[in-house]
């Protein structure tokens, strides 16, 4: 079971490292360049690419990051062996 959940883990991480990133860089861009230059038009711009607003995916796309997410946290988790009881000392 933990091989399979492996495999799942790695190909989930390589689907979703895109899009994370994506969400991070334009997250991180609009912070820098609305809050701290006061570039309101590039900070806007930064915003729709960072909501996917900018192709009409805003309402799919934090759907999508968060269920890649939540299928990461559930396959390494799993491989953590954090949830299995212990061996009983007899």
């Amino acid at each position: 079971m933990s091989r399979l959940f492996r495999k799942y883990h790695r190909l989930l991480g390589i689907i979703i490292s895109l899009p994370l990133l994506l969400t991070i860089i334009t997250g991180i861009s609009y912070s820098i360049f609305d809050e701290l230059l006061g570039q309101g038009e590039i900070g806007h711009l930064m915003l729709e690419i960072h909501t996917m607003e900018i192709i009409h995916l805003e309402i799919i796309y934090p759907l999508l990051n968060g269920l890649g997410l939540l299928g990461l946290l559930v396959t390494g988790l799993s491989m953590t062996n954090f949830f299995k009881k212990p061996l009983s000392k007899s």
